[in-house]
């Protein structure tokens, strides 16, 4: 089969290996679409703790059930399912109270373990969720991403009327921003320094800033009368981005750190203390976040395909992270076995 192999830094490439074999508990998907996200390329760069050359990447991916080898399971060969990627413990206390997604040793797979960058790829049953005939092959893949998002939302205390502001306008800002449409807010400003990006931002009906032309800040005080964003999501990951998101919220309002960050920020404490700011952190997604993502792919609730820019095919597995190193003309780059 085709695989395409994360070799070192800056390096992957398309390459041959054996289908891998069957084990009890397990479930072979034949991959149809798969997404590179973030954490991809922050492998992709060197950068990631865990991830290690040589590895099959991608954790954004869904598919069609090859074979199954565990009697207990509901599942059987022919279903579509999407992989809910996270790899959990089950004995850790985040884990026993339900919050599986903080579990004190989690991984990946597509990072701590092969994942959906390939022609067939073995996961655990208990990772799969079947896709409703209702959601394309595509927009399956963009199930994870999509979770992330809720997730987010989710966790902000955003409320109907509410005025956000959304710095980084990638794909996961962008779906934030969908997410927070359906919660209510009555207007969404997103800031980035990628016109193309900006543009499909306005055709969802956000209202586009160019980082590079105006200030976030400024823009978002003007329109309210000075006071600032009801709810901040930080979702560039920059130095500039973590001092924009304390100037640009309203007092008492909150702040939502969704980047990782390659490099830690330094954040003025003093200017948050003043204005009684809240700050809060997000990572990954729930079981339940991800149940509500298919459900509203499902019904139709979001529409996630304006984020694809580009498909491409194993083959062209350099290209695909050559186009995703480019934020003026592309946003989300499924992978296509």
């Amino acid at each position: 089969m085709k695989v395409g192999i994360y070799e070192a830094p800056e390096t992957v490439s398309c390459q041959q290996r054996e289908i891998p074999t069957l084990h009890e508990g397990e479930a072979l998907i034949r991959v149809s679409y798969a997404g590179i996200c973030g954490t991809d390329m922050m492998i992709y760069s060197g950068k990631h703790p865990r991830a290690k050359a040589p590895l099959i990447l991608g954790h954004e991916f869904a598919g069609t059930i090859e074979s199954i080898q565990d009697k207990a399971s509901t599942f059987k060969a022919g279903e579509r399912v999407v992989i809910e990627p996270l790899i959990t413990c089950g004995t850790c206390k985040p884990c026993q109270r339900g919050d599986q997604h903080v579990c004190s040793s989690l991984r990946y797979i597509g990072i701590d373990r092969d994942g959906g960058f390939a022609e067939f790829v073995t996961v655990p049953t208990g990772r799969l969720r079947r896709v409703p005939d209702e959601i394309s092959d595509q927009e399956a893949a963009m199930i994870e991403p999509l979770a992330v998002a809720i997730h987010t939302v989710k966790k902000s205390s955003i409320q109907v009327g509410d005025t956000v502001a959304i710095l980084g306008a990638g794909p996961i800002g962008l779906l934030i921003g969908l997410i927070a449409q359906q919660a209510g807010a009555s207007a969404i400003y997103i800031s980035d320094m990628s016109a193309y990006r900006l543009q499909v931002a306005q055709s969802m009906g956000f209202q586009a800033v160019h980082a590079g032309e105006a200030d976030i800040v400024e823009v978002v005080k003007q329109e309210t009368n000075g006071e600032g964003a009801d709810v901040v999501f930080e979702v560039a990951g920059s130095q500039i981005t973590a001092n924009q998101m304390i100037d640009a919220i309203k007092t008492q309002g909150e702040m939502v750190v969704v980047s990782v960050y390659k490099t830690a920020p330094t954040i003025d404490l003093a200017k948050m203390h003043f204005r009684e700011l809240s700050i809060r952190t997000t990572r990954c997604f729930s079981e339940d976040d991800f149940v509500k993502a298919i459900r509203m792919l499902k019904h139709k609730q979001v529409n996630v395909m304006p984020l694809i820019s580009h498909v491409l095919s194993l083959d062209h597995i350099e290209d695909a992270f050559n186009h995703m190193n480019n934020p003026n003309s592309s946003l989300k780059v499924l992978v296509h076995p």
